[in-house]
């Protein structure tokens, strides 16, 4: 079955996660570093102190100990002591880390004790999630979901400071679960937002996305779908478009396409064995779906994504 838990699951699936924690960074006195745009999502968190962020087009926002933070495809930004200090780049200051740390201004017990890193996502599906992301989002320490994402701040840090066995991995791990939360304690607010990541709050229509993400192979039908939101089918339907945006059938269409691409492109089913897991009852019907949708058909498609494997083991070959 292609279909995961819930939508969030599909989504990280699709993914394809990419983490890489940057250096912890302790400073104290008068300091700003200023970090380009990035591609898709950066995370952090204040272990100890506070500091202030500024983000191109908002106005600058205090962190304090236990604070985390969000940017979904962030457009330049400052961390800074004083939302007045002269910025600095930061990749430079970055780049002499020693032993997972960099330091600014002289060591102190008050000193500031930030952790911050990126997730990159594989750019086919990134819209997926990157497109119902606020430029900024903040949970504080005495947010309901704040304690656990301090907590595990705290230990993305340590793993950073430490040369463990297995280190990368699980900062890796513990990435996606900072980022998980964080997508939880996004959802839970009342400014909720759009799409389906806003929708799983909705009991009817929420009930019926993790309906439909738990099994993909399913034929579902409006009236199915409406029953579990127990709505009729055009109440269903408008509060569905509502919350996500498009209908019920057309997100259902999407997914299972998606889920489609990516199984072509790291090649693990036939075509025949894509169409019965994306709840079609013939290659064909599965085909036409698949070429509204992407532009092409699936074994265009497969072939396309197999180019440049082959590109790379003919390199690898040729050199040695």
């Amino acid at each position: 079955m292609l279909g995961f838990r819930d939508p969030v699951a599909d989504a990280i699936g699709l993914l394809r996660p990419r983490t890489v924690i940057g250096p912890s960074l302790r400073a104290t006195g008068e300091w700003a570093l200023r970090f380009d745009t990035f591609l898709h999502v950066r995370i952090g968190g204040l272990v100890r102190g506070t500091c202030w962020l500024i983000l191109e087009g908002h106005e600058p926002v205090l962190l304090r100990e236990g604070d985390t933070f969000m940017l979904g495809n962030p457009p330049p930004y400052v961390l800074a002591s004083t939302p007045d200090a002269s910025p600095r780049p930061a990749a430079p200051v970055l780049a002499g880390a020693e032993d997972g740390f960099v330091r600014i201004g002289p060591e102190s017990e008050d000193d500031l004790y930030l952790c911050v890193g990126h997730i990159a996502f594989d750019d086919r599906n990134a819209a997926l999630l990157t497109d119902l992301l606020p430029p900024l989002v903040i949970v504080r320490a005495a947010d309901p979901h704040g304690r656990r994402l301090g907590q595990l701040i705290d230990l993305l840090a340590t793993e950073v400071g430490i040369a463990a066995a297995g280190g990368p991995l699980v900062q890796n791990h513990l990435a996606q679960i900072l980022l998980v939360h964080m997508l939880r304690a996004h959802a839970g607010r009342t400014d909720r937002p759009t799409g389906w990541l806003g929708a799983l709050n909705e009991d009817g229509v929420g009930a019926a996305l993790r309906a439909v993400h738990a099994d993909m192979a399913h034929s579902w039908s409006l009236k199915e779908l409406a029953e579990i939101s127990h709505m009729s089918r055009s109440a269903f339907a408008r509060a569905f478009k509502s919350h996500v945006g498009i209908p019920p059938l057309e997100y259902l269409i999407q997914w299972r396409m998606s889920l489609a691409r990516d199984a072509l492109t790291r090649d693990t089913l036939s075509i025949s064995e894509l169409a019965r897991a994306t709840g079609y009852l013939s290659e064909s019907a599965f085909s036409t779906a698949f070429r509204r949708v992407v532009g092409s058909s699936p074994a265009q498609f497969r072939n396309q994504a197999r180019q440049p494997a082959r590109a790379a083991a003919n390199g690898k070959a040729e050199g040695g």
